[in-house]
């Protein structure tokens, strides 16, 4: 209990420092003026657009659990994932996280471990997507000078943060690659480090890592990984577009590859596990608006409450809306994150 404390204490802490900085210097008055001036027609587009990465997500997830349940429902993955935002968008911690694969392990009948595999795995190749997209933007970056005059210290941030989630990406991969080639030795030291722990405490350690090993059996086949990293792409794509949309309504016009670097950059302050993205999204949102548009502070603070507060409102509604339709609460799916019934 008194880490659970220490640990929202932390994320608290983290919270108000980013939102600090955010909100350093806005002028409401002008940020009011700014956020009138939205085309309607593009602002209804972006509402529609929220739960497109929602179906992508769920597609990919299908697709990657195809060689073990190839009847599995589309619409239970969207509800899944749903569901697991919902959570995440509302507690800290991410525990969203666990709750998607739990709560669809429970609709089709599948092993929770498998499920949370895949799940480390659908993290690993976001961060190689996006990875991949920024790396294609600064490559082309000749070809759209003369639509964008970005200050040379983005580019520097993009380099370092573009350095950082390869790093971390291909560890993560590296990592989960070697368990799985070396899933019996991977199974004989878990079963060690378990040694301390109670027998039955030890037994669930060991049956869930061993599940979680097994999850990783996508990696057998080249095509498979070459497919799921295209869909992951089409994911990521997909959320660019939206912003990208969103941006058109605010006269933003620029071309849609000038979305990306902001989406990556958006993508870790969202990485951060504040309740609903608070802080980290915001502050390296209003960064990307300012450094590598050029745009108004105070224009930057106006987009990003909007663009922040649509995806907080249709993804959570969706989610009541499902929630609702199951007899269930949001207390209880959070349960499921926390590996309670």
């Amino acid at each position: 209990m008194a880490n659970r404390k220490l640990n929202y204490l932390i994320i608290i802490l983290i919270t108000a420092v980013f939102l600090w900085f955010f909100f350093k210097s806005v002028n409401w008055a002008e940020t009011w003026r700014y956020l009138r001036q939205v085309n309607p027609v593009l602002m209804v587009f972006t509402l529609l657009l929220v739960p497109l990465h929602l179906v992508t997500r769920s597609i990919r997830w299908k697709f990657l659990l195809w060689p073990l349940k190839s009847d599995l429902k589309l619409w239970n993955a969207v509800e899944a994932n749903t569901v697991g935002f919902t959570v995440t968008l509302i507690f800290p911690g991410r525990v969203g996280e666990l709750v998607r694969p739990v709560y669809l392990a429970r609709k089709e009948k599948l092993s929770s471990g498998y499920l949370i595999g895949t799940i480390v795995v659908e993290r690993a190749f976001d961060m190689f997507a996006m990875c991949f997209l920024l790396g294609v933007f600064l490559v082309v970056r000749p070809f759209y000078g003369s639509f964008l005059q970005t200050r040379p210290e983005a580019y520097s941030n993009l380099y370092f943060w573009g350095k950082v989630g390869l790093g971390l990406s291909g560890l993560l991969f590296m990592v989960i690659l070697a368990i799985y080639i070396l899933k019996d030795k991977a199974g004989k030291i878990i079963s060690f480090l378990a040694r301390p722990f109670p027998e039955k405490i030890r037994a669930k350690i060991v049956a869930f890592a061993l599940e979680f090993i097994e999850g990783l059996k996508f990696f057998h086949s080249f095509l498979r990984l070459l497919g799921y990293f295209s869909l992951s792409l089409i994911v990521w794509l997909g959320i660019c577009f939206f912003y990208w949309v969103f941006f058109l309504a605010y006269g933003l016009k620029i071309p849609f590859v000038l979305s990306i670097p902001y989406v990556f950059l958006t993508m870790v302050g969202a990485s951060i596990p504040t309740p609903g993205m608070a802080g980290g999204f915001d502050y390296f949102s209003k960064l990307g608006f300012t450094s590598l548009y050029g745009l108004d502070p105070n224009l930057a603070v106006g987009m990003t409450i909007v663009i922040h507060s649509v995806q907080i409102l249709v993804t959570c509604a969706l989610g009541y809306v499902i929630l609702w339709k199951n007899g269930l609460s949001l207390f209880q799916v959070r349960k499921l994150g926390e590996g309670k019934n």
